[in-house]
């Protein structure tokens, strides 16, 4: 599968020819589970049951994709959450 990576600002995004693309939130020490909850909220458009799971499975697991869709779609996303000072890639 070829893959080519694209950096913007703090944030590095994956993108691959195939649909079926995520954002992926990885976990660090520095944000709260509220911060991230919120900005899941705002950003992915999750309840806050659906990005207070997200959080915990970060947390727990090291990494999570927290909304799927296409590159156009998530792009924008990605960028909102790595301003607001979290760590995501597209995959």
């Amino acid at each position: 599968m070829a893959t080519k990576e694209l950096v913007l600002e703090k944030i590095g995004v994956e993108t691959t020819t195939e649909d079926g693309l995520k954002i992926v939130l990885h976990n660090d020490p520095v944000n709260t589970f509220t911060w991230v909850t919120e900005c899941l909220v705002d950003i992915c458009e999750h309840t806050s049951d659906q990005a207070e799971q997200c959080a915990w499975i970060v947390h727990t697991k090291g990494r999570y994709g927290v909304k799927s869709g296409s590159f156009d779609d998530l792009q924008p996303r990605c960028e909102a959450l790595g301003e607001r000072g979290l760590t995501v890639t597209i995959e």
